[in-house]
């Protein structure tokens, strides 16, 4: 989907294949057919699962040996013809792979040689047809951040294979099952996995867990994680993602937003992929959120700091309307709470019409016949006119509860590609505004700093001219920030290496090019906030 990125097969995000929807809640697309009950987990039957699985080498690496990149990275376009090519050998891998990924029926004996089939179809795992057996969900291999082989369960989907958006078993529709359906991995889930602070913490929340993928990250760094879900059948998968993968298992609660930990002890760290497409009406609890416009996402943000502890961070994926007269910046800065700095990056901006087509097919909505796709067409572009909503930006907030009197409250637009996974850089962010709140230009000047480790210099101009026309100091990593400096600032932050003062270094640049120094030092503490602000300095403290 084009709203959120699509990682590349690999583990530093997306460790295993996934379709292009990337929809919020869970990411991914809907299932083919009815919804069946999820498998039962309060069994020791996951355990086995899971060294079943490794006996295979049913992970990410193991699909990546099996099928070669061309074919794996098909599967990440929702192409199976060469996986299916690549599996025909009957292996327990190969096995695995049409079962779970492929989704296609096999013979009973090879499944039973891969693994406890018998038990797998008493506990809701597999289904009987016949002489076959077909998986009665769709397990995902995922490679965990620090090379942890984890499983994600969710409801049979076209994540692999056929096109994007809902789709029914035998023409028969799917009718309301589809409103619970529980998504896997996605580019949506994956992108906010590597948005998310990864310091060690006490409390975390995971707020419409889904399929539990942002809890069984949480799950590494807190000491006891809570997951809520509208969706009972949500709970259920994210209870076997968590238990197939050997993670500790989370206190999973059902409810709306912040309603099932009300009376709780405030949390360190708080993650929400939530349904934020904004929709005239709820038809499909993993993407709509039931309220008017993006008002599902201000309240997650407004309320946020009632259920953080000092410190602690609220990181979500949001939606949020571009209306007439309003800048969108505005409307999203006046959603943070008083006593709590922000970041907000704008990611992608669509039109009315663009957004309204994309959940359209998210939905099926496209096979539904021209009169009720023309219609439902009509609601969204009757909702987004009644409302005054020209555009839908796409983005990531990060709340910090901090209790500074001036809050730094950032909203930006940032289209470029990034490097994930980009939790330290959102930690470095509110430290530098931190260090940038409380210095004021006289310590500025005072100050020593550092180039970063990843920047480089950019010198544009005509071939043989003495003087560049622009320098462009560059970022690699994170952010992947570039900002235009005069010869001053370049020579400044070249100089910057921690041993001399802001104000030492600009002296020794007055000297060189003939300026007054006092005039220098008047003028360049606002440069050097800006280098410092977007991450190119360092203080050195």
């Amino acid at each position: 989907m084009s709203t959120h990125e699509h990682p590349q097969p690999g583990r530093s995000e997306q460790p295993g294949p996934s379709g292009p929807s990337g929809a919020p809640g869970s990411g991914g697309t809907a299932p083919h057919g009815s919804l069946t009950a999820p498998p039962r987990s309060g069994t020791g039957l996951p355990a086995r699962l899971r060294e079943a699985f490794l006996a295979a080498a049913f992970t990410a690496d193991g699909l990546l040996d099996l099928l070669g990149a061309p074919a794996y990275a098909a599967l990440a376009r929702s192409e199976t013809v060469p996986a299916l090519r690549a599996t025909r050998g009957g292996s327990p891998l190969e096995t695995l792979v049409r079962l779970f990924l492929l989704q296609r029926p096999v013979e009973y004996g090879q499944a039973s040689a891969a693994l406890p089939a018998d038990d797998c179809l008493a506990e809701g795992w597999l289904l009987r047809d016949g002489g076959e057996v077909r998986a009665a969900v769709d397990i995902r291999p995922y490679g965990g951040p620090e090379g942890e082989d984890w499983w994600i369960v969710s409801d049979l989907g076209c994540a692999v294979g056929g096109a994007g958006g809902a789709s029914t078993a035998g023409g028969r529709s799917a009718g309301q099952d589809r409103a619970a359906l529980v998504l896997g991995v996605g580019g949506a889930s994956t992108t906010l996995a590597g948005l998310t602070v990864r310091t060690p913490v006490g409390r975390a929340l995971d707020l419409g867990t889904g399929s539990g993928l942002q809890a069984l990250h949480a799950a590494r760094h807190a000491t006891r994680v809570t997951a809520t879900d509208v969706n009972p059948r949500a709970l259920a998968f994210a209870r076997l993602t968590l238990a197939l993968s050997g993670a500790h298992e989370a206190d999973l609660r059902e409810g709306s937003l912040y309603e099932p930990v009300a009376d709780e002890e405030p949390y360190d760290l708080i993650v929400s992929n939530p349904p934020f497409v904004i929709s005239p009406g709820a038809r499909l609890t993993y993407r709509d959120g039931g309220m008017a416009g993006d008002d599902l996402c201000r309240t997650l943000v407004r309320q946020s700091a009632e259920h953080l502890a000092d410190g602690g961070h609220c990181q979500l994926l949001a939606n949020w309307e571009h209306r007439d007269g309003e800048d969108w910046r505005d409307r999203v800065r006046a959603w943070v709470p008083p006593g709590c700095d922000a970041w907000i990056v704008q990611r992608e901006v669509q039109d009315v019409t663009q957004y309204a087509e994309l959940w359209l097919r998210d939905a099926g909505d496209h096979r539904a016949g021209p009169e009720t796709y023309a219609a439902r067409y009509g609601a969204w572009l009757e909702e987004f006119e009644a409302r005054g909503t020209t555009a839908v930006g796409f983005g990531w907030i990060t709340v910090r509860k901090s209790g500074a009197a001036r809050p730094s409250v950032i909203a930006e637009e940032w289209p470029h590609p990034v490097e994930q996974p980009l939790g330290q850089t959102v930690l470095d962010h509110f430290a530098l505004q931190d260090f940038l709140r409380r210095t004021d230009d006289a310590a500025l000047l005072a100050a020593r700093f550092r180039l970063a480790d990843d920047v480089v210099q950019e010198q544009v101009g005509l071939p043989g001219a003495e003087d560049p026309e622009h320098v462009v100091l560059r970022q690699n990593r994170g952010m992947r920030r570039a900002t235009k400096v005069d010869t001053v600032g370049a020579g400044f932050a070249g100089v910057c290496d921690g041993t001399l003062s802001a104000g030492r270094i600009l002296d020794a640049i007055a000297q060189l090019v003939g300026e007054d120094p006092v005039l220098l030092r008047d003028r360049t503490p606002e440069a050097v906030r800006l280098l410092v602000e977007q991450g190119f300095l360092i203080p050195v403290e």
